[in-house]
């Protein structure tokens, strides 16, 4: 086949990561997979899972709904450091896929 792009030959040897990748961005569903992503960062690193009713991400935002007025303000004084290692968790994630971007996934964080 001529002009394949991005299609995988018979004889190409490729690791399952790499396909896997492949596929998601061959499928389109790089977004939705890389929000769950996010969500599982927020989770891990903050805490807060059991007092969070809500996220949005867009555009390097993160928006958290916070249940406990004071869950709510400790994670606000906290916000400079949940976002840095929430990068650093996400960096480390195989399965996010990056689409060639550079820097920081998440560059802010709101808390409501």
């Amino acid at each position: 086949m001529a002009g394949g792009g991005n299609r995988i030959g018979r004889k190409d040897a490729q690791g399952m990561q790499e396909l896997i990748g492949l596929y998601i961005r061959e499928m389109k569903l790089s977004s939705g997979f890389n929000r769950q992503r996010i969500f599982e960062a927020w989770d891990v690193v903050s805490g807060a899972s059991r007092y969070t009713l809500d996220r949005f991400f867009r555009d390097g935002m993160l928006y958290c709904t916070i249940s406990s007025s004071v869950v709510r303000n400790q994670l606000y004084f906290q916000r400079d450091v949940l976002v840095q290692k929430m990068n650093e968790f996400l960096e480390k994630d195989e399965m996010l896929v990056r689409d060639g971007k550079e820097g920081p996934i998440i560059k802010n964080l709101i808390l409501k």
